[in-house]
């Protein structure tokens, strides 16, 4: 390609991502969008640089949005795994469940586990990565563990939550039924 070929094709990419920024948004019902880092309580932690900014950066919310929309959309796991990476973002919780949702879907469930692990060690309260994480418990045969991650999901947004009732569903199917989810 020529280099006004590539200036042209990164100006429509990047003109893309703002005007369906909104959409995107409006679309995802709010889980498209990031959450805020959860506090930091030990004051020994090294910081790696200011993380919290990152939620108002226009650039990080475009590139995140793409990564949700390569994994719900496209259902691209492999390159929502590269996009999600490159954001620098991996310690998020947000980020690291979606990290851990794509290799998930691709049948990596030690990988998966790790990031899902990851995403709870940073924020013990992220709802999505209760639901998804039991989900990958299910898929297991960890019905044990997945009722387990149900009870958190409960104390945390209700049994009326999105997140509950679909985990609840998984559960309610026999198992061995060799679904996934």
């Amino acid at each position: 390609m020529n280099k006004l070929a590539i200036r042209v094709l990164t100006v429509a990419m990047v003109s893309m991502s703002l005007v369906a920024g909104p959409v995107l948004k409006a679309y995802a019902a709010g889980s498209g969008n990031p959450s805020p880092p959860a506090a930091d309580t030990k004051k020994e932690k090294k910081k790696k640089g200011d993380k919290s900014s990152s939620i108002e950066d226009p650039r990080f919310l475009a590139a995140y949005r793409a990564a949700y929309t390569t994994i719900y959309d496209r259902n691209d796991y492999t390159a929502a795994i590269e996009q999600l990476k490159a954001l620098g973002h991996d310690d998020r919780a947000d980020v690291a469940n979606l990290i851990g949702y794509s290799y998930r879907k691709l049948g990596d469930y030690k990988v998966s586990q790790i990031w899902y692990e990851r995403a709870l060690k940073t924020d013990p309260d992220h709802v999505k990565t209760w639901q998804y994480y039991g989900l990958w418990q299910v898929e297991q045969g960890n019905r044990d563990q997945a009722q387990y991650h149900l009870s958190r999901i409960a104390q945390l947004a209700g049994t009326n939550s999105e997140e509950y009732r679909s985990l609840a569903a998984a559960l309610e199917k026999p198992p061995g039924t060799g679904l996934v989810y």
